[in-house]
């Protein structure tokens, strides 16, 4: 099983859409421009938040993002043939642990079938 923050476009960012609690944690930047840029932004959005797994990054298209309907933010669970078999309401207020926990209790157990 493996975990991924996937990095889609800044949700707010102060050139659109600046909330003060970003004001006030020093987490302040304006939309990406480039591609360099956006990972600078998600490098310190993953270090701001203590994300301890790994993080990708959406296309400058947002093709993730426009596919999964990722903005502002969700949980998906895809299977091992990459279905996806959960999606949470939108977060943070969407996210409900149990939910995606029984949903993780569903998925085969791949040791039983070694």
């Amino acid at each position: 099983m493996a975990f991924l923050v996937v990095y889609i476009t800044e949700a707010h960012p102060s050139d659109v859409w600046q909330m003060e609690s970003n004001v006030k944690d020093k987490v302040v930047f304006a939309s990406p421009k480039t591609e360099e840029e956006r990972a600078l932004v998600a490098g310190a959005c993953v270090r701001k938040l203590g994300i301890k797994f790994p993080a990708v990054l959406d296309e400058f298209g947002n093709s993730t993002e426009t596919a999964y309907t990722g903005w502002p933010d969700r949980i998906y669970l895809v299977d091992q043939n990459g279905h996806v078999t959960y999606k949470s309401k939108p977060g943070p207020f969407g996210f409900k642990a149990d939910e995606l926990a029984a949903a993780l209790k569903k998925l085969p157990d791949k040791t039983a079938q070694n």
